[in-house]
C-alpha cells in the first residue's frame, strides 16, 4: 500500500484525476501519459518538425499505419460515419442467372455434371448454339505440361478431313518461279519485293502466309508486325517450305496449327455446327490423334487433365479424355 501512496502522491502533484479506487497500474499508466506529455510540451517548436501541427501529424499518421495494419477499417469519425451506405447486403446470383435467356435455355441440354463420350457431345454441341449464325465449334484440352519447357511446350499442325469451314486467304512470298504453282494451288496474294511494299504499308490482307527458305531472311525486320498476329512464317507450322504449291493446298483444305498456352491448355476450331456431328467427330478424331503424337517422352504426370467443347458462346460440355 505504501507503493500505492506514493503514486497517488505524485499524481496529486501532477494534477490527475486518480484516488484509491484505481489499480497501480491505472495510476501508473497516468502518470506515465502526464510525463509524457510534459516532455513534449518541454520540446515542442514554434515551426519545423518539432512544431505542435506536425507533431500532432505524426501521432495521426502512425495512428492510421496502426489500424491499417491491424485491418481496422470503421469510420473514424461522425462525418465519415454518415457517407457509409447503410441497406441489405447485396446478394450475388448464380453464374448460369447472369447469362442471357439463349444461353441458359441451349444450358439445359448440357447435364451438368456429366462426362460424355466424344459422339454424344459432338450431338449435344449441334443443339446447344445460341447464336444465329454458324458457330465454330471448339475443343478446349487442358495438359499436364509445363510450358516453360522447351520439350513440353506442344506446337503443331493438323490435316482436319473436312477442313474448319473458313475461307482461309493465303499469301505467298516466293521466288517468281513458284509464283505460277501457287496461283494454280490457289493462293490469294503472290509476290515477291511487292509483297515487302505492302508489309511496309502494314496491309495484311491474308490469313496465311507462306515463304520459301531462302526468302525467310528477308521477312526478319517483319517479325514484330506479323508475330503478334500468328502470321509469321514457321516450319513447324509447315508454312516455311521449298514446295510452295502443297503448303498453299494443305492451307486452303483445313491444315491449321495448335498449340499450348501459357496456362497449359490447346484451344482448336474444329469445324462449324452445320458440318454435323458426325463430321465434327472426325475432324476432333484427327485432332486427339495428333495430340496423342505429341505427347513428351519427359513428361511424368497425367499428360491430358480435362477435356471440353463448346460453341462459339455456347455452354461447355465435359468431355471423356480420349488422350492418355
Amino acid at each position: 500500500m505504501a507503493k500505492k501512496a506514493d503514486l497517488l502522491e505524485k499524481a496529486k502533484e501532477l494534477k490527475l484525476e486518480v484516488s484509491e479506487k484505481n489499480t497501480i497500474a491505472q495510476i501508473e499508466e497516468a502518470i506515465a501519459g502526464a510525463e509524457k506529455h510534459e516532455v513534449r510540451e518541454a520540446t515542442v517548436a514554434k515551426a519545423g518538425k518539432r512544431s505542435e501541427k506536425s507533431l500532432k501529424e505524426a501521432d495521426e499518421k502512425a495512428e492510421k499505419e496502426a489500424r491499417k495494419a491491424a485491418g481496422d477499417t470503421s469510420p473514424q469519425s461522425d462525418e465519415a460515419e454518415a457517407h457509409v451506405k447503410k441497406g441489405p447486403k447485396p446478394v450475388t446470383r448464380p453464374r448460369i442467372e447472369r447469362r442471357g435467356k439463349h444461353y441458359r435455355k441451349a444450358a439445359e441440354n448440357v447435364e451438368k455434371d456429366k462426362v460424355y463420350s466424344l459422339p454424344e457431345a459432338m450431338e449435344v454441341a449441334v443443339k446447344t448454339n445460341p447464336v444465329k449464325f454458324d458457330a465454330s465449334v471448339e475443343i478446349h484440352v487442358r495438359l499436364g505440361v509445363d510450358p516453360r519447357q522447351a520439350d513440353q511446350n506442344i506446337r503443331a499442325t493438323v490435316s482436319l478431313p473436312h477442313g474448319t469451314g473458313k475461307t482461309v486467304r493465303v499469301a505467298v512470298f516466293a521466288p517468281e518461279s513458284d509464283h505460277a504453282a501457287a496461283k494454280k494451288a490457289g493462293a490469294d496474294v503472290i509476290g515477291d519485293e511487292d509483297f515487302l511494299k505492302q508489309l511496309d504499308k502494314e496491309v495484311l490482307d491474308f490469313d496465311v502466309l507462306v515463304a520459301t527458305p531462302q526468302y525467310m531472311p528477308k521477312l526478319g525486320k517483319y517479325a514484330r508486325l506479323l508475330g503478334p498476329r500468328g502470321l509469321m512464317p514457321n516450319p513447324k507450322a509447315g508454312t516455311v517450305a521449298t514446295d510452295v504449291a502443297k503448303a498453299v493446298s494443305d492451307a486452303k483444305t483445313g491444315k491449321v496449327e495448335y498449340r499450348v498456352d501459357k496456362q497449359a491448355i490447346v484451344h482448336l476450331a474444329i469445324g462449324k455446327v452445320s458440318f454435323g456431328a458426325e463430321k465434327l467427330s472426325q475432324n476432333a478424331a484427327a485432332f486427339f490423334d495428333s495430340l496423342q503424337a505429341q505427347k513428351p517422352t519427359s513428361l511424368k504426370n497425367a499428360y491430358v487433365k480435362t477435356t471440353s467443347i463448346s460453341t462459339t458462346m455456347g455452354p461447355g460440355i465435359k468431355v471423356e479424355n480420349v488422350v492418355s
